[in-house]
């Protein structure tokens, strides 16, 4: 049985990810929310929830033990928090694998005009993902980040990837290409192992997001 602890799991990428899993037999879900209203009602049956918040420590570390895989979607000015509480609830429980979602940007890494779109919209505010990327990076932990493009809602799984080193491509990404991923990675944590990875649709390229 592999054991999946999913931060954030009321979001919309996890909810994608929770539905690819709800059939898998050999795997158990813990589903960590801050917001009990975030749940839709229709957890699967292989899945507990967990009502707290990553910056209770003691709740994650009890969350946390026999875990096989974190995986974590989170936001907020105190991200670079809640990663470090992270980190510090799975170098406690001796659990190591770790997938954290992040977003475009943090390295400066998006070129051309979209690159200074992204930064003047959001940039201020790309502060402590980067902090919370740098602290995952240095952490020892078996890692994935995930950045991704701008997210849309469409149903369809579209993407391709980027390396930490290498220029972003791409505006756009579906939350449910992001979620197939995860669940990739989920099903073969060896995979991207301490990768870095920037997420977007192809041939997206443009001066922002079409939806902006």
């Amino acid at each position: 049985m592999k054991h999946i602890l999913i931060l954030g799991a009321g979001g919309q990428i996890a909810r994608w990810v929770v539905r690819a899993l709800a059939d898998c037999h050999d795997t158990s879900l813990t589903l960590l929310v801050r917001n009990p209203s975030r749940l839709t009602g229709r957890e699967p049956s292989n899945a507990r929830v967990v009502i707290g918040d990553v910056l209770d420590r003691k709740l994650l570390r009890q969350a946390m033990a026999r875990q096989d895989v974190v995986y974590a979607n989170l936001t907020g000015e105190d991200l670079d928090r809640q990663a470090e509480s992270i980190i510090a609830a799975m170098q406690a429980t001796g659990v190591k694998r770790l997938v954290f979602v992040l977003s475009l940007g943090i390295y400066d890494e998006v070129p051309g005009k979209f690159g200074e779109w992204n930064n003047a919209t959001i940039g201020e505010d790309l502060k402590p993902f980067r902090r919370a990327a740098d602290a995952i990076e240095v952490s020892g932990l078996d890692y994935t980040i995930l950045r991704p493009a701008w997210l849309t809602d469409e149903d369809e799984v579209d993407y391709e990837t980027t390396l930490r080193d290498r220029s972003f491509a791409g505006t756009v990404v579906s939350r449910k290409s992001v979620a197939d991923l995860i669940v990739k990675i989920i099903e073969a944590p060896q995979l991207h192992v301490h990768g870095n990875i920037g997420v977007n649709k192809p041939d997206t390229d443009g001066d922002k997001p079409y939806f902006m």
